[in-house]
């Protein structure tokens, strides 16, 4: 069988920051080294502050290591090069936010330079295979952090990536994302393609992985097989169908003459949690169950995305010369003032009208003595609203 290719190798790799007078600072990450091979699923492990994060930037080629080789693909992260080769969904997902699910992964794939038919094909396969098919049109802005999760990881693999480093990849996802999420990295791997997975969930780690690095203070703890690291080999476990009760008692008589009651454990197999929710849902789905709740892939409520900034707008182009009424009562008591000046407008109008010279003076003349009457009356109603 011939020898898988050196996806990643990694010898004295260190990365030392220095303040501001190239002082050191701390040493994030401490003479390591590693290897990833094509078609392996790695997990990178350890607490904050270990050196996953420096690794991995240094592996993008955002860091430069101040000792030691690295190399991806056999060459220097930093090449163009091997970058066409890389696929990365970064913890937070940095997306713009004015842009569809269909537009962010066509700027992606832009990027790689890829023919707008490529993109379109790449595009249609990503969202279906994500969950997001129904959502291609509605803004990233507008995305729950599960939808988020899911449009970065189609975006992560847009280029159609040898080497995928996903950061915290089922954080913000239900554990039906979480499931789809490991299944989906389980059939990379039976593609060929060799993952990078940083995360704090150490069961989703322990589903998916072949090997882990565990890190601490910048240097390897610990490193091999789940197999390898996990089995207590000074321990059997045996596991039969559910046995006759004179069956159980010889047997616990057998290890009673061989153990001591305290070197012997006898219990029922148990599920993990997961295992159980998702056996509940399947279950459901099965029986048809309705739900008022969310399904896989659904989109987030319409009123949690809604744009105020319309509302904002009119609010900020109110005429700022008319200034608001403080109270209702205000508002009750303007009301005639409002309907006087109306009406002083109309008896000046009648008055001067009443000034212009006309054949039947005496008719003007009566007119003019009413307007004036009933102008005195409404400038003492004006009087009084003051």
């Amino acid at each position: 069988m011939a020898e898988l290719e050196t996806v990643v190798s990694a010898v004295g790799l260190t990365k030392e920051f220095r303040d501001f007078w190239g002082r050191p600072k701390a040493r994030a990450v401490n003479d390591i080294d590693f290897e990833i091979r094509q078609g392996e699923v790695i997990g990178l492990l350890g607490p904050n502050g270990s050196g996953k994060s420096t690794t991995v930037k240094m592996l993008l080629g955002l860091l430069y290591p101040t000792a030691g080789r690295l190399s991806v693909f056999g060459r220097s992260p930093r090449a163009v090069e091997t970058k066409r080769e890389i696929g990365y969904l970064p913890e937070d997902s940095y997306l713009y936010k004015y842009l569809t699910a269909e537009e962010t992964l066509d700027f992606f794939g832009s990027l790689f330079n890829l023919s707008a038919a490529d993109r379109k094909q790449r595009i249609d396969q990503l969202l279906d295979m994500v969950g997001l098919a129904h959502a291609r049109r509605r803004r990233v802005g507008e995305f729950s952090k599960g939808m988020a999760r899911r449009i970065g990881l189609a975006q992560a693999m847009i280029n159609d990536p040898a080497f995928l480093i996903l950061d915290e990849p089922t954080s913000g996802l239900d554990p039906l994302g979480c499931k789809e999420v490991k299944d989906l990295i389980l059939a990379l791997k039976k593609r060929g393609k060799t993952v990078l997975i940083t995360s704090h969930l150490l069961s989703d780690i322990e589903d998916v992985c072949d090997r882990v690095i565990i890190l601490y203070g910048g240097k390897i703890r610990a490193t091999g097989s789940l197999n390898e690291l996990l089995t207590v080999s000074d321990a059997n476990r045996i596991t039969t169908p559910e046995l006759k009760p004179e069956v159980m008692t010889r047997l616990m008589q057998l290890l009673r003459e061989n153990l001591s009651e305290n070197e012997f454990k006898i219990d029922h197999p148990r599920r993990t949690l997961e295992e159980f929710f998702l056996d509940v849902i399947a279950t459901a789905k099965r029986d048809s169950i309705e739900t008022a709740g969310v399904v896989s892939g659904g989109e987030i409520a319409d009123f949690l995305t809604s744009d105020d900034k319309n509302a904002v707008l009119e609010q900020l182009t109110v005429d700022v010369s008319k200034p608001a009424a403080p109270a209702e009562q205000t508002k009750v008591e303007a009301a005639p003032v409002r309907d006087v000046n109306a009406e002083l407008e109309k008896l000046t109008g009648e008055v001067k009208a009443a000034e212009e010279p006309a054949p039947a003076a005496e008719e003007k003349k009566e007119d003019l003595s009413a307007a004036d009457a009933r102008l005195n009356d409404i400038l003492g109603a004006v009087e009084k609203e003051k």
